[in-house]
C-alpha cells in the first residue's frame, strides 16, 4: 500500500507540474497581452499629446479670431450709429418739408382767390407781351424789307 501512496504522490507531482506549466503558459501569454497593451496605451499617449497640442493651437487660433470678431464688430458700432444718425436726421427733414408743404398749401387754399386773379393777370401780362413781340417783329420785317429794296434800287 505503499506503493500507492509513492504513486499517488507522482500523481500528485505530475498533476502539480502541468497545473504549474499551464499557469506558466498562461502567465506568459497574459505577459503578452499585457506588453501589447501597455504598447497601446503608449501609442494612445503619443497621439493624445498631439490631439493635446492641436486642442491647445486650435484653441489659441479660435480665441484670436474671436477677438479678431470682436474688434472688428466693436468698429461696425460706429458706422451703425451713424446710419442711424443719417436716418434720424432724414427723418427730421421729411418732418419739417411735410410740415412746410402742409403750411403751404394752408395759404394756398386761404389765398385761393388772389391766386386766381394773379393767374388771370399774369396770362393777360402773356397775351400782351406776345402780341408787342409779334408787333415788334413785323415791324422788324417790314423795316428789313424796306431797307432791303433801297439797297436794291441803289444798285
Amino acid at each position: 500500500m505503499e506503493w500507492l501512496l509513492y504513486v499517488s504522490a507522482a500523481i500528485i507531482a505530475v498533476a502539480f507540474a502541468i497545473l504549474v506549466m499551464y499557469l506558466i503558459l498562461t502567465l506568459k501569454a497574459v505577459t503578452k497581452t499585457l506588453d501589447r497593451v501597455s504598447n497601446t496605451v503608449e501609442g494612445m499617449e503619443k497621439q493624445i499629446d498631439g490631439i493635446s497640442q492641436e486642442s491647445t493651437a486650435l484653441l489659441h487660433k479660435t480665441n484670436r479670431l474671436a477677438d479678431d470678431i470682436q474688434g472688428k464688430s466693436e468698429s461696425l458700432n460706429g458706422v451703425f450709429e451713424s446710419a442711424k444718425e443719417l436716418g434720424d436726421s432724414l427723418k427730421t427733414v421729411n418732418q419739417s418739408v411735410r410740415s412746410v408743404s402742409h403750411m403751404v398749401s394752408q395759404q394756398a387754399n386761404a389765398n385761393t382767390e388772389q391766386v386766381a386773379q394773379a393767374v388771370k393777370w399774369g396770362n393777360v401780362a402773356m397775351e400782351m407781351w406776345s402780341k408787342w413781340k409779334a408787333k415788334r417783329n413785323s415791324e422788324e420785317k417790314a423795316y428789313t424789307a424796306e431797307t432791303t429794296k433801297r439797297k436794291q434800287e441803289e444798285e
